[in-house]
């Protein structure tokens, strides 16, 4: 997850300060140390994501310390820079600062942690999750990840099983022209690699199964069993995993075969095959706020006036919007656009207005910054700026006044070209021209 905008003058910043430090109870974490000191800890862990430059990351900072010094042997508290440690924000679907969350029994199925922001609301949050730990271990519960093989719902816990269990029988129409990203391990029971793989496959096809909403699906096949199925695919060692895509031929997943590594690939899959965002009208007040506050970035254009430019006219820009969308996909930003005069606010906080359209803005409603294309509304002109500031290059703006101002309900765009307003007729028949004009001179 990037966050660009404001990366500039932020740079400095980021190079010499991290909310914690060795001296603090927090424990920092990286992509270095965290598998081994949070996933594979028999602790309880309450973990922190948060980003320096965030206002309500620096606020919560001194509870977090407090509650760490105060949790100090009970239970471990920890923080993720995941600003500079973007990969693992986005293993945990990291999408705002700061984000907490409570890895328990089963680290594999971390929990959100929706509580107060004070350190005497996150140390009671943390031994109320610390007696549930405790009483399952009582009672013999345990959350661990799936049992390849038959992959039987064994657990004392009840815990759903995510990786889905192929045969011969059920693979085709379950995977073939299936519209969902399928990506099918071939194992066999009594192959050491395969029992290794076994805890990661599962925690992946959780992680993966919450955040593509079930569209990239984790499966397995018992390849001793269903010989037709290993025949079919070639099938030569274990284990072997495969990617299925519909109209595609299957592709080897040659990566690694950690959890994090799984779980990447099927996120890009994900995106590779998720169609481009909605181009949205602000139509209101909520269609602005509810777009800008879900994404990273808001791209918000100001298009000239329907008599200025007719249908056609608007159509040729919202198609160049709608490629670009498509090509920055992946970033998940939220595209947005008006009329020209229809927000005259909105135009003016973000240096818009009167002149100079169509004209773009890309927002990061989080730190209320904008930066302006200076460019021109082409693919080319676009994709240059897009290109920078997904690098976290360009110049950055504060929004006019802070925050967004009013937003106008307006009627949506019905597609057609504009009408000049009707003027009402004037009747001049009782008008004498000559003395009005003696009168004026």
């Amino acid at each position: 997850l990037l966050f660009v905008l404001g990366t500039v003058s932020c740079t400095l910043f980021l190079a010499v300060n991290s909310l914690y430090s060795a001296s603090d109870d927090v424990i920092e974490l990286t992509p270095t140390n965290f598998n081994k000191e949070v996933i594979q800890s028999e602790s309880l862990w309450l973990v922190e994501f948060y980003a320096p430059w965030c206002g309500h990351c620096q606020r919560l900072m001194p509870e977090w310390k407090k509650a760490a010094t105060a949790l100090k042997g009970v239970v471990k508290v920890g923080a993720v820079d995941a600003d500079k440690h973007q990969s693992l924000g986005g293993q945990y679907g990291v999408r705002g600062f700061p984000t907490i969350k409570i890895f328990g029994a089963n680290k594999n199925k971390a929990e959100d942690y929706q509580g107060g922001r004070t350190s005497d609301a996150i140390v009671d949050a943390a031994l109320s999750a610390l007696r549930s730990l405790v009483k399952d271990r009582l009672s013999g519960r345990s959350g661990g990840g799936y049992s390849s093989g038959k992959q039987s719902r064994e657990s004392g816990g009840g815990d759903k099983k995510d990786v889905i269990e192929l045969t011969d029988d059920s693979f085709d129409k379950n995977v073939i022209n299936s519209d969902d990203v399928w990506m099918v391990e071939f194992y066999a029971p009594w192959c050491g690699h395969c029992k290794n793989l076994e805890p990661e496959w599962a925690a992946a096809a959780t992680e993966v199964k919450e955040q593509t909403k079930g569209k990239v699906k984790l499966a397995a096949v018992d390849a001793t069993v269903n010989q037709m199925l290993a025949s079919r695919y070639g099938i030569r060692g274990f284990p072997t995993i495969k990617i299925f895509q519909k109209g595609e031929d299957p592709v080897d997943y040659d990566g690694g075969r950690t959890r994090s590594d799984i779980i990447a690939r099927a996120l890009d899959l994900f995106s590779d095959n998720a169609p481009p965002p909605e181009l949205l009208e602000i139509i209101s007040e909520d269609v602005l706020k509810s777009t800008c506050d879900a994404h990273q970035l808001c791209i918000i254009s100001v298009l000239p006036h329907i008599l200025d430019t007719g249908a056609s006219g608007r159509n040729s820009y919202l198609d160049v919007m709608l490629k670009m969308a498509e090509k920055y996909k992946k970033k998940m930003w939220g595209w947005l656009w008006t009329e020209a005069g229809a927000q005259s606010d909105l135009e003016s906080s973000l240096g818009i207005g009167g002149f100079g359209y169509p004209a773009m803005a890309a927002v990061n409603a989080r730190k209320m910054k904008f930066a302006l294309l200076k460019g021109s509304f082409s693919e080319q002109g676009i994709n240059e700026f897009l290109r920078e500031l997904s690098v976290g290059r360009g110049s950055t703006a504060p929004v006019g006044g802070g925050a967004f101002p009013k937003i106008h309900s307006v009627e949506p765009w019905d597609g057609k070209d504009g009408e000049l307003p009707v003027e009402d007729d004037i009747d001049l028949s009782d008008v004498d021209l000559d003395d009005w004009d003696k009168d004026e001179l």
